[in-house]
């Protein structure tokens, strides 16, 4: 094998030069790497649902998902990088299972030349600057475009690409010197991050690219992947509660938790700069100055209790300011912004006014470390909606909305007593395991939190979880289901931790999350690539070929098996059409609904299209036509101009959430950031007033058919 890649070892000596002068390193794989891939391999080849034999036909594909990972819009590599690498092909396989990784970390390292040969490139174009009279465009999405067959071909690619980045200042009112100044700063940072990548990274990479091919949905995690996944279960961690960001080498605070540490320190503001972190006060703080982000949070984060030093440039100080050194004792901080949360919709019909109780959950979380230890006030989604249930029970809201739009999934045994909330004791899935065996998960609480109308709001981007609880509240016509048809994502995944498999006292391997049974609706279907399709369907603008399950080549297949022994909530049959009904008639009359079917339109134009013009003219041009349209819309629009110089008040310019400003996230000023995105969740949410509508109409139905409630809320009623 290593004959055969000797080209790779001379490339390597070219990538070696290029990157002494840039400072950027050679990766190689370390030896723990090499026995995490072939662990990995074991248990997957052994374990999962549907084992994939690692072999030359698996290793192709490994092949194409890594490449994939690194140039998706093939930018980077010609047709003749891509031809040498594909000489280890069918390789790879091979490089797991015998432990030497050095074909893929090889082919990263010439990634890394490249990134640096193009990033030279495009800052050698700033300095000659652009004329915008020419007629051409330029093709934003390139990954099934064929791959460049020469330098000349890249190099063109490239000088569009900083054109375009060029034009989109140049039209929100730059001059040439902040163009240049603004570009070429923003390609410097790409080089510097480059340079900053680590053979984790490269590893965490590769790995799942082999993951990817078993399914879509097994993952590989090293030891700090795994750390944040198990934050984003539990929503808790323990550190200083700040929110930070990387911005101009530093390590900014561009958030304070509330009964966090930091903010009840009252030392600590946002734009505050962390230059060092330290672990004790007796010693001086490691300066963290230019590290990578995750470098810094891991230094910040602790054990409970324990004491973080942070070394402070204030942010109204300049480089050379004076610096503050603030002490912090770390605590446990809630992840709230996740947690689940309430609102009230108020909607009037007539005479009557409605009160919509919404429940929004971002996540099905659950500390499984805190339950298991038997902690009485464990992190849990079930507990938490519990809890604002009964709030809006107090508050003798009308209805309830469950609101799972963007919700991913989570804990499955959430999904499961989150649907008990609603129905009584009885089935809520099934799970078939790689044995074929079939098992019924049930809620067996006796008795339901919420007994009155319910919906349920879903988006493409409901997955998992967001299904198996949609799913259940329409099969038991228990709701209805609002949005859109959900991800399609019918397995269920369990994580192995490698460490503990071998029994290694320290972390060493990471962990799998693997996919060990597929689910099934209690009616016998599953949502797998199907998903849960609404009763009432909403506008959208996702292209269900390109995202969702559907999309993915080597998803499982839709399947069907026996329906579970259950009895109905509910019958939605009669009601459902007249809603829908009721609904098409309101938004066809709905001006933000004939604005966001224009949008939608347009969007999928544009998506089709794929290509931007080029040429000043031409691009000034489409922006008059969408700023007259814009216009039109004014009168209607939520946020107003005194909205916006409230949130605006000490920023330079007015924050606008839909004009194009040509600038990155991290070139704004944090200010105007924040205000920009403070006026995108303050948004008009047209679609879950609608849903809020929809289910006022319910209640209006109900109200004047006693036949069609008893059939609707047949058995809800509370033990």
């Amino acid at each position: 094998m290593k004959n055969k890649f000797l080209w790779l070892l001379l490339a390597l000596v070219s990538v070696s030069q290029t990157a002494q002068s840039l400072e950027i390193l050679q990766l190689n794989p370390l030896q723990e790497q090499s026995q995490a891939a072939h662990l990995t391999a074991e248990v997957l080849q052994r374990y999962h649902y549907k084992p994939v034999k690692l072999d030359d036909t698996s290793s192709a594909k490994i092949f194409d998902n890594y490449i994939k990972s690194l140039d998706s819009q093939r930018i980077f590599f010609l047709q003749a990088d891509i031809d040498q690498f594909s000489e280890g092909k069918t390789m790879l396989d091979d490089a797991i299972l015998k432990e030497d990784l050095s074909i893929p970390f090889a082919i990263f390292n010439i990634y890394q030349q490249r990134v640096v040969e193009r990033t030279a490139y495009a800052r050698s174009l700033l300095k000659k600057g652009f004329s915008f009279d020419k007629v051409e465009g330029y093709q934003y999405t390139r990954e099934k475009a064929a791959w460049a067959q020469s330098p000349d071909e890249v190099n063109d690619l490239w000088r569009k690409r900083v054109k375009n980045d060029w034009l989109r200042l140049k039209m929100a009112g730059k001059d040439d010197k902040s163009i240049m100044s603004t570009l070429d700063k923003r390609y410097e940072n790409t080089l510097t991050s480059i340079a900053k990548i680590k053979n984790d990274d490269v590893f965490q990479s590769f790995m799942n690219a082999y993951t990817l091919t078993v399914d879509p949905h097994t993952n590989y995690f090293g030891i700090r992947a795994s750390e944040d996944f198990d934050i984003s279960m539990k929503l808790s961690l323990v550190g200083i509660g700040a929110v930070l960001q990387e911005k101009d080498e530093y390590t900014t605070i561009r958030e304070l938790v509330t009964g966090g540490p930091a903010a009840l320190s009252g030392k600590l503001k946002v734009g505050d700069r962390i230059v060092g972190v330290g672990q004790s006060e007796k010693k001086a703080p490691t300066e963290v100055m230019g590290w990578r982000l995750d470098d810094t949070v891991a230094l910040i984060r602790g054990a409970e209790n324990s004491v973080v030093v942070l070394d402070i440039l204030p942010a109204e100080a300049g480089p050379d300011g004076k610096h503050k050194i603030i002490t912090l004792t770390r605590k446990k901080i809630s992840l709230e912004q996740q947690a689940a949360k309430k609102s009230i919709i108020e909607v009037k019909d007539g005479n009557d006014t409605r009160q919509i109780g919404v429940i929004t959950l971002p996540v099905f979380y659950q500390d499984f470390g805190a339950r298991q230890k038997g902690d009485k006030n464990y992190k849990s989604a079930t507990r938490d909606v519990k809890r604002l249930l009964e709030e809006l029970k107090k508050a003798k809201v009308d209805s309830v909305l469950v609101d799972l739009r963007d919700n991913g999934g989570g804990s499955l045994d959430e999904a499961i007593e989150l649907t008990g909330l609603f129905i009584d004791k009885g089935p809520v899935l099934q799970e078939r395991d790689v044995k074929g065996s079939i098992k019924v998960d049930s809620d067996t609480a006796i008795g339901l939190t919420w007994n009155g109308p319910l919906g349920v709001l879903i988006n493409r981007s409901s997955a998992s979880a967001s299904e198996i609880f949609a799913a259940a509240i329409q099969d038991y016509g228990r709701g209805v289901i609002i949005g859109e048809q959900s991800f399609g994502k019918g397995t269920v995944q369990s994580v192995v931790d490698l460490d503990q498999l071998v029994k290694n006292e320290q972390p060493k391997f990471g962990e799998i999350k693997m996919t060990i049974a597929q689910f099934f609706r209690i009616n016998g279907s599953t949502t797998q690539l199907r998903g849960v399709v609404p009763d009432i369907s909403l506008p959208s603008a996702t292209d269900i070929e390109s995202y969702g399950e559907s999309s993915f080549d080597n998803a499982l297949p839709w399947s069907q098996i026996r329906p579970a022994d259950f009895v109905p909530a509910g019958d939605l049959k009669m009601l459902v059409p007249l809603l829908t009904t009721s609904h098409e008639a309101r938004i066809s009359k709905d001006k933000d609904f004939q604005y966001l079917a224009e949008d939608i339109a347009e969007f999928n134009v544009q998506r089709k299209k794929n290509m931007i013009s080029l040429n000043e003219a031409e691009r000034r041009k489409e922006r008059e036509v969408q700023e007259a349209r814009l216009a039109v819309r004014e009168k209607n629009s939520v946020i107003t101009d005194k909205t916006l110089d409230k949130l605006s008040k000490n920023s330079p310019s007015k924050p606008n959430a839909i004009q194009d400003d040509g600038l990155q996230s991290n070139e704004r000023s944090l200010d105007n950031d924040l205000a920009m995105e403070k006026v995108r969740k303050n948004g008009k949410d047209i679609l879950l007033n609608e849903a809020a509508n929809i289910l006022s109409d319910e209640l209006g139905l109900l109200k004047s058919n006693a036949k069609l409630a008893a059939s609707v809320l047949a058995n809800t009623k509370t033990h």
